[in-house]
């Protein structure tokens, strides 16, 4: 049965510049992402406002602009028709100012920032442009990368040290971006690959039914959705806990 061509994800936007970009920022993950972050500062001994905005700005230029730019670069995932200049300039442009928050921040929390902003500026050109044969482009790095990373980034920027505490938040990170990346990897398979499914379903009653598209990708974008609002709702519970 011939599908229609969907788009390449459920928060695409049309054909406008501004919605491109919008397309391009993967709203729903990059707010997962930073949620992460917020977690991560909630979870440490004190919260320090200012450093917690400091480390959202700094993931969400980091993350949210350069990371997605490469990733759009590199082989048009979204189909935009942005041009590589303009990309590349936007990656450029924000791992410029993600590091400068970083600089920034040393003088807060201190020199132990500075291996972290290495890695991290190395993480966000690794992945993204599949360096080294792509090694660094699976799901366990992307869960490493994109979850336990951002979570003890912002605890340290709190707490200038680690505890078990940070390293259990880091586990669980680390869990919940791998199960995002096992629901998101069929889906965008889905979307973008595949135009047409064939197939059957036999229930135990005897009925046959025919396989649908939707009914292979509604169920994986469903859980991301319910997933991404509980983050939210999780590190906004957590920011609430600590201020009131």
């Amino acid at each position: 049965m011939n599908q229609r061509p969907l788009p390449p994800a459920f928060y695409a936007g049309g054909d406008g510049g501004f919605r491109q970009w919008l397309t391009v920022l993967h709203p729903p993950y990059t707010l997962w992402h930073l949620c992460y972050v917020v977690i991560g500062a909630c979870l440490a001994p004190e919260l320090d406002l200012f450093r917690l905005t400091l480390s959202v700005l700094a993931f969400f230029l980091a993350v949210g602009v350069a990371a997605h730019a490469l990733d759009e670069l590199n082989g048009r995932p979204l189909r935009t028709s942005l041009s590589d200049a303009s990309l590349k300039w936007a990656a450029v442009i924000a791992l410029i100012g993600a590091v400068g928050v970083g600089i920034y921040g040393i003088g807060l929390a201190g020199p132990g920032l500075v291996p972290l902003i290495a890695v991290g500026l190395f993480l966000v050109v690794a992945y993204n442009l599949e360096w080294f044969s792509g090694r660094f482009h699976s799901d366990s790095w992307f869960a490493a990368a994109w979850g336990s990373f951002p979570l003890l980034v912002s605890y340290y920027a709190q707490a200038e040290t680690w505890t078990a505490v940070a390293l259990l938040g880091a586990v669980a990170a680390f869990a919940l971006s791998f199960a995002q990346r096992t629901l998101s990897t069929p889906a965008r398979k889905l979307r973008r690959q595949v135009v047409r499914v064939e197939g059957e379903l036999e229930l135990a009653t005897g009925e046959v039914r025919r396989m649908q598209h939707s009914e292979l990708l509604a169920p994986l974008e469903r859980a991301l959705k319910a997933m991404t609002w509980a983050m939210v709702a999780l590190a906004a519970t957590l920011l609430a806990g600590r201020l009131w």
